[in-house]
């Protein structure tokens, strides 16, 4: 005799029923799962997007090389002290960001492919070079008979660097890793905006001291352009 409950019980245990149990199961596992990874390829499809968009690292060293080399171009011991000082400082400020930009991003990614391991060897070392000269001509002026020495002196140690860099570094990072050149540069625009904003009154200040107005509008408007662009995507794939 079959007690009341009976045939429900049957039907629970009637292999159909559990395998409908399962599917539904599944299902539901399926779809709570397939939500995240939803959002997560939603937002590695924007990161890759932003990735494509944005100037490789490489581009962005170059970059930096270029505008240090265009200050080293005109400076001139006849220039007026307060267009020598604005000079020197805009210099030093881009030189200082450069190299903790490359120490925090460029090198690792290179050390991580293992190349040109004694190049590497020896950047660094010249950065710290390049940070005692930039100490020694924060704490000098213009009128101090060592001032333009101490400068040209800057000159000569990042010149040797860049030549490593443009003829070793860059080459060999764009051959190795193309696919990271993109992500490392916007990681390297990113973190530039941090470093640079608390000198963002200097930075216009110098520039427009040491560059024509229209280069240095130029170059705002550039810097300006890719800020506004990572944080407005990076805002919405949020």
């Amino acid at each position: 005799m079959i007690q009341t409950g009976g045939s429900e019980t049957l039907r629970r245990e009637d292999p159909a029923h559990i395998e409908r149990h399962i599917d539904a199961t599944r299902q539901e596992v399926d779809r709570t799962l397939g939500e995240p990874q939803s959002r997560l390829s939603v937002r590695r499809k924007v990161s890759a997007a932003l990735d494509s968009m944005t100037p490789n690292i490489t581009t962005l060293i170059r970059l930096d090389h270029s505008h240090a080399l265009a200050a080293f171009r005109r400076f001139r011991s006849r220039l007026s002290e307060t267009r020598k000082r604005a000079l020197v400082e805009n210099a030093c400020l881009v030189l200082d960001v450069h190299a903790q930009l490359e120490e925090e991003i460029f090198y690792p990614a290179m050390r991580r492919i293992a190349a040109a391991g004694e190049i590497l060897d020896k950047s660094e070392p010249e950065h710290e070079e390049m940070r005692t000269l930039i100490r020694s001509l924060r704490g000098m002026g213009p009128p101090d008979p060592t001032y333009g020495e101490t400068f040209r002196t800057l000159i000569r140690t990042v010149l040797h660097h860049i030549a490593d860099e443009e003829t070793v570094l860059l080459p060999l990072a764009e051959e190795l890793m193309p696919d990271e050149l993109g992500h490392l540069g916007r990681l390297m625009i990113q973190r530039r905006i941090e470093l640079v904003r608390p000198h963002a009154g200097e930075v216009a200040a110098t520039s427009i001291r040491t560059f024509p107005i229209g280069t240095a509008a130029a170059a705002a408007g550039v810097l300006a352009a890719g800020w506004l662009l990572v944080r407005g995507l990076t805002g919405r794939s949020r």
